[in-house]
């Protein structure tokens, strides 16, 4: 997967790059659902999506650095925030009985 198949304004394109740019995307795009979901609510809030997006952003970023880039410190700079979007998901399933914010 490390073969490139697109080159865009001299930037090589690798299946594993797109599995980082969708990780980005995601990790990078539960800032806009948390601001949307705040302005809804005129207050501060975390909605679930927020943990699902910081959870799969993670995971693509790890499987990214893991297998497409074999960097350690990306491997390790994803692992803290995966583990505490995980912690934050169950402690919000065990604290709320109703449906998800958002």
């Amino acid at each position: 997967m490390n073969e490139p198949f697109l080159y865009i304004a001299g930037v090589v394109i690798t299946p594993w790059k797109l599995v980082g740019y969708a990780g980005v995307f995601l990790f990078a795009g539960r800032w806009a659902v948390q601001v949307a979901a705040s302005r809804a609510s005129q207050r501060p809030v975390l909605p679930r999506l927020f943990w699902y997006l910081s959870i799969l952003g993670s995971l693509l970023l790890l499987l990214y650095f893991i297998f497409g880039k074999n960097d350690s410190v990306g491997v390790l700079s994803n692992l803290f925030p995966l583990s505490i979007a995980c912690y934050n998901l169950v402690l919000d399933f065990r604290h709320k009985s109703g449906p998800a914010d958002c």
